[in-house]
């Protein structure tokens, strides 16, 4: 099989002669991270993905925008709900929006030729929003206050980046020529509770998606935990994507659990962020990877981990569970 005809039977859940695998990692370092339109070098080293093709050619491509990672929005003329409604984001004509469209674009030329399938990340609305109004780790954040204060104020602030973002990605599917958005979503540690998140924040994510699909068959979901951040994955089980990245780890879930909730559709995931995948010998690396195969199966599964794995791993270590992989199908 080629990569792309087995990625399709993956999304299929039909049978495959080994199953794919899809491991992603930032090229940008901390402090680089988010620094593309201020700092040449972090737009150049965000364009990493040469020399990691020269290690392992993957299954699976993932355009990683990590110089131009969210969409930047000026929040500092907040100071009270209603003031959400004046937000204007970046439109895809800004230098941001041609930067991306670069970026997209110089990464796609490095892997000309390659059958794999090629993926952009988008983020959700409420995520923009948050890291912009109150940043991820804020122990006093004013959005959820202002949700339960306002919530036709911050509904509006979502509408008017759900817009943003359908723009990005139209121009990322259908100018730049990727097959699939990569859409990550999250609700960890209940920073909404369940009902509010469900009445304010789904329909954005969900007119994203919808969107997203009237171009490609082949969005992806990938539901953003991490060690000491969960989510509540039955927010998101009727989110529309063709296969579904499961934070196992965080979630303290298996992928055959997690397949079970999505209504038996595709999952991916299994290894957490760090740990054997990149600290491990190349013994425990294919134990972990039968073991994965051991509880779940071959079809409609896809072999990656929680989330990014380390920005400096060697990309060698993906060969070992590629390699694992094909072993084990040899097998069984």
């Amino acid at each position: 099989m080629t990569k792309r005809e087995r990625f399709m039977k993956f999304l299929a859940n039909e049978p495959v002669d080994r199953v794919p695998v899809a491991f992603f990692h930032h090229f940008c370092g901390p402090e680089l991270m988010e620094k593309g339109m201020e700092l040449p070098e972090a737009f150049e080293r965000n364009i990493g993905h040469r020399e990691a093709l020269a290690v392992f050619d993957p299954d699976v491509i993932k355009v990683m925008n990590d110089s131009l990672m969210i969409l930047p929005l000026d929040t500092s003329f907040v100071k009270k709900p209603s003031d959400l409604r004046k937000i204007q984001p970046p439109s895809v004509h800004s230098p941001f929006g041609r930067k991306t469209k670069e970026l997209t674009q110089r990464v796609m030329e490095i892997y000309e030729g390659k059958d794999a399938p090629i993926y952009a990340t988008g983020f959700s609305a409420i995520r923009v929003l948050r890291g912009s109004l109150d940043g991820m780790t804020n122990p006093d954040p004013r959005l959820p206050k202002w949700l339960a204060e306002d919530p036709d104020s911050v509904f509006c602030a979502l509408d008017i980046l759900t817009d943003t973002i359908i723009e990005y990605n139209e121009m990322l599917l259908k100018e730049c020529g990727v097959d699939g958005m990569y859409f990550s979503v999250q609700n960890r540690n209940q920073y909404f509770p369940d009902e509010m998140f469900t009445r304010f924040v789904t329909p954005s994510d969900l007119r994203i998606m919808e969107h997203a699909n009237k171009l490609s068959a082949m969005n992806l979901l990938h539901i953003c935990g991490f060690t000491g951040a969960r989510n509540n994955l039955e927010l998101f089980k009727n989110y529309p994507a063709a296969a579904y990245n499961i934070a196992v780890y965080a979630e303290k879930v298996s992928l055959s659990e997690g397949r079970k909730l999505f209504g038996g559709k595709p999952v991916f995931g299994g290894f957490a962020q760090d740990g054997i995948i990149d600290k491990g010998s190349r013994e425990e690396v294919r134990e972990a990877t039968w073991k994965i195969l051991d509880e779940c199966g071959q079809v409609g599964i896809m072999i990656g981990a929680d989330c990014t794995v380390p920005y400096n791993i060697d990309d060698d270590r993906f060969n070992w569970v590629r390699d694992a992989a094909i072993e084990y199908a040899e097998k069984h």
